[in-house]
C-alpha cells in the first residue's frame, strides 16, 4: 500500500500531524516549502500501511477532514487530495466512504 496525501490550508501542519499520529495509520509526511510566504500552507505525505479495515480508516479520514475543515482548535484545512497506487485521485470534500475505501484498497 502506498497512498499519497496532500493537505492544504492554514492548519495543514496541525492536521497532518494529527492524521499521522493515529494508531491505525502508518507513514511519513513533510511540509511543502513555501518560499514566497512566511507560513507553510501545505503538506504532502505517504500512507504506507493501515491497521484494521479500510472502511474503518475511511470513516476516520472523513471525521478527521470534517473536524479540520470546520476549524478544529482554530486550525482549518481547505483541501485534501488522496492519490492511490493506481493513480486514482479523489478530494475528501466530496468523497463517499466507498470512494475513500476504494482508494485505500487500490
Amino acid at each position: 500500500m502506498q497512498i499519497q496525501i496532500s493537505v492544504e490550508g492554514e492548519g495543514a501542519i496541525a492536521a497532518t500531524t494529527d492524521l499521522f499520529s493515529m494508531p491505525d495509520i502508518n507513514g511519513t509526511w513533510e511540509p511543502v516549502d513555501e518560499t514566497e510566504r512566511e507560513a507553510v500552507l501545505a503538506t504532502v505525505g505517504t500512507i504506507v500501511g493501515i491497521v484494521g479495515g479500510s472502511l474503518a480508516i475511511a470513516e476516520q479520514l472523513r471525521k478527521w477532514y470534517g473536524e479540520y475543515h470546520a476549524g478544529k482548535n482554530g486550525k482549518t484545512i481547505e483541501k485534501v487530495l488522496l492519490v492511490g497506487r493506481n493513480g486514482q485521485r479523489i478530494l475528501l470534500k466530496d468523497a463517499s466512504l466507498e470512494q475513500i475505501k476504494q482508494i485505500l484498497e487500490s
